[in-house]
C-alpha cells in the first residue's frame, strides 16, 4: 500500500540451537503495526501473507538496497497482495545483506525473499545464503547500476575540449542529450509512487508527474526519482564546455540506445490505457495479482449453490430524494447502500453465511455493505461501509468517497475491503438494464442493481402512466436462504426504495 500498512509473516529460523519461532508468530511495532520478528543472527525475511486468499506476492519496490542498515520499524520493501500493496518493515535492527527476490519478481507466501545481517561480522554470511538461495535474483541488484554505468560515457568527453570545434558545433550540444520527456499521463491522471519514492522527490524537490516510473504499473520507485534528479542537472555540464561538442555528439550514438532503453522499460505501463485493439491480438497478457484473486474466488463460487430472484422498484421518490441531498454530499452508491442496511435489519439470514462444512449458519453482528469497484489495471474490488445501517447518509457518502479513492490507489487495508457482510453490485450507470451477480464466498447474497429508466405503467384505476422502475436481482447461498426468504427481503426493500424518508434522519 502507498499508506504504511503493514503485513503479518512467518518468524525467521533460528540459529545455532535456539528454537524458532512459532510460523506465523507476529509482533507488534510501533504504532501497533504489525511487523516482520525475526530472531537469528541473519534474518529471514519471508514473503508475508497479506489476506487470507493470498498465495504468493509481487515485490513492487525494496525501499532497502544491500548494505544499507535498517531500523527496528523502519518499512523495508513494498508487496502486491491479490487486493493491495501493502509496505512491511523489519522488527529489529540491522544490514540488509541480500535480496533475493528482485522488484517484478514473484514468490510463494512463506519463501525467503531477502536476509538481514544482525551485525557487520554477518554481513557475508548473509549475502552468501542469499546467494546460494536465489541465484537468479543476484543479477537484480547487479542490474541496477547499468544506468550509473553508462553515465560517465556523457562526461567523459569533456577532456577532448582541445580539438578544434567546427563553427557549428554549439548546436548539436543542445540537442545531443536532451532531458528526458515528460511522463504520459494516466488515463485517470494519477500518479503511483512507492511511499520512499514520495518521501525522496518532496526532499529533492522533484515532481513525481514528470517522471516514467519503471516499477509495476508505471510506479515511480526510489530510483526513478534520484534519476530524474540526475537528469535535471546534467545539463549543465555540455552548457559549461561548448568546445566539447564534437566529441559530445560522438558520445551520443551509445547514450541515446540507453535512454531509449530505459523509455522502453517504462512506457508501457505508462502508455497502457491508450492500448490499442490491433495491439492485443494473437497476445497473450497475464493476470495482475488482483485479477486472480477475482478468478480463484469466482471458480470457489460454483461449489455453492444459487439461485436467483428479481424485483422491479419504483425509483421516482429515491430519484427526487436524491437529487435533493446531491448538492450536499450524498453519493448515490451511499444512499442506495443504506437502503439495503435498513432493509436486512429487518432479515439477518440475507446477511449471514453458511458455516465452512455446510451444516449450520453463522448470523453476522454487523450490516457490513460491500460494494463492487472495478480497477483502472483490471479486476475489482468491494470497498467495505461498515455499519451502514446504524451510519447516517452523510457519514456513509464521506467514508465511500475516501475508500473509493484509496482502493483505486491499492492503499486498502484487508479489513476495508474483506469484511462485508452483503454485497451490492450495480451497473445502472452504464445503462445495464437487468443482469446477474455471482455469489462471493462466505456471504449469503449479493444484490444486482439495473438503471433506472422511464416505463408506461397502468394504475389499479386503470390510468395509463409513466413511472421510474429500476430491477433489482438477488442471487443467494441456497443451502442457508430460500426462495420465499429471498422474496421477503425485496418486499421490504422495495417498500424502503420507494418510500425512502426515512433514510434521512
Amino acid at each position: 500500500m502507498q499508506a504504511s500498512i503493514l503485513s503479518t509473516t512467518r518468524c525467521g529460523p533460528a540459529l545455532a540451537g535456539v528454537p524458532p519461532a512459532r510460523p506465523g508468530a507476529v509482533a507488534r511495532g510501533r504504532s501497533g503495526r504489525v511487523a516482520l520478528h525475526t530472531v537469528a543472527a541473519v534474518k529471514d525475511v519471508f514473503m508475508p501473507a497479506l489476506s487470507s486468499t493470498m498465495t504468493e506476492g509481487k515485490i513492487v519496490s525494496w525501499l532497502k538496497s544491500p548494505g544499507d542498515k535498517v531500523a527496528k520499524g523502519e518499512s523495508i520493501v513494498v508487496v502486491e497482495s491479490d487486493k493491495a500493496d501493502m509496505d512491511v518493515e523489519a522488527f529489529a535492527e540491522g544490514i540488509l545483506g541480500s535480496i533475493t527476490v528482485p522488484e517484478g519478481g514473484v514468490a510463494g507466501v512463506g519463501s525467503p525473499i531477502a536476509y538481514i545481517a544482525e551485525t557487520e561480522a554477518d554481513l557475508e554470511a548473509a549475502k552468501a545464503k542469499g546467494s546460494g538461495t536465489a541465484p537468479a535474483a543476484a543479477a537484480a541488484p547487479a542490474a541496477a547500476p547499468a544506468p550509473a554505468a553508462a553515465a560517465p560515457p556523457a562526461t567523459a568527453p569533456a577532456p577532448a575540449a582541445a580539438a578544434p570545434a567546427a563553427p557549428t558545433a554549439p548546436s548539436p550540444v543542445t540537442t545531443a542529450a536532451p532531458p528526458p520527456p515528460p511522463r504520459a499521463p494516466r488515463a485517470d491522471g494519477r500518479v503511483i509512487a512507492t511511499p520512499y519514492a514520495k518521501k525522496l522527490a518532496k526532499e529533492l524537490g522533484v515532481d513525481l508527474a514528470t517522471i516514467f516510473g519503471s516499477g509495476p504499473n508505471g510506479r515511480v520507485t526510489a530510483a526513478d526519482v534520484e534519476a530524474a534528479k540526475a537528469g535535471a542537472a546534467a545539463p549543465a555540464a555540455p552548457a559549461a564546455a561548448p568546445a566539447a561538442a564534437p566529441a559530445a555528439a560522438a558520445a551520443a550514438p551509445t547514450a541515446a540506445p540507453a535512454q531509449g532503453k530505459a523509455a522502453s522499460s517504462a512506457s508501457p505501463a505508462a502508455a497502457a490505457p491508450a492500448t490499442k485493439v490491433s495491439e492485443l491480438k494473437g497476445t497473450t497478457v497475464p493476470l495482475s495479482g488482483l485479477q486472480q484473486a477475482v478468478s480463484k474466488n469466482m471458480l470457489a463460487s460454483l461449489a455453492v449453490p444459487e439461485f436467483r430472484v428479481s424485483m422491479t422498484i419504483g425509483t421516482g421518490a429515491f430519484d427526487a430524494l436524491y437529487r435533493k441531498l446531491k448538492g450536499k454530499g450524498v453519493s448515490m452508491t451511499a444512499l442506495l447502500s443504506k437502503a439495503v442496511a435498513v432493509a436486512l435489519e429487518s432479515h439477518p439470514l440475507l446477511y449471514a453465511s453458511a458455516t465452512a462444512d455446510g451444516s449450520g449458519v453463522t448470523y453476522a453482528e454487523h450490516i457490513n455493505i460491500a460494494n463492487a469497484v472495478a480497477m483502472p489495471d483490471g479486476g475489482l474490488i468491494t470497498p467495505v461501509l461498515a455499519d451502514a445501517d446504524a451510519a447516517d447518509i452523510y457519514t456513509l457518502s464521506r467514508s465511500w468517497a475516501d475508500l473509493v479513492k484509496r482502493a483505486r490507489a491499492k492503499q486498502l487495508s484487508p479489513n476495508e475491503y474483506s469484511s462485508g457482510t452483503f454485497t451490492i453490485s450495480n451497473l445502472g450507470m452504464y445503462g445495464v438494464e437487468a443482469f446477474d451477480a455471482v455469489l462471493p464466498p462466505g456471504t449469503a447474497a449479493i444484490l444486482a442493481v439495473g438503471g433506472s429508466r422511464p416505463v408506461v405503467t397502468a394504475g389499479t384505476d386503470g390510468r395509463i402512466g409513466v413511472e421510474k422502475q429500476m430491477t433489482v436481482n438477488l442471487t443467494a447461498d441456497h443451502r442457508i436462504v430460500y426462495g420465499a426468504q429471498a422474496a421477503e427481503f425485496l418486499v421490504t426493500l422495495k417498500a424502503v426504495i420507494e418510500s425512502p424518508e426515512q433514510l434521512v434522519y
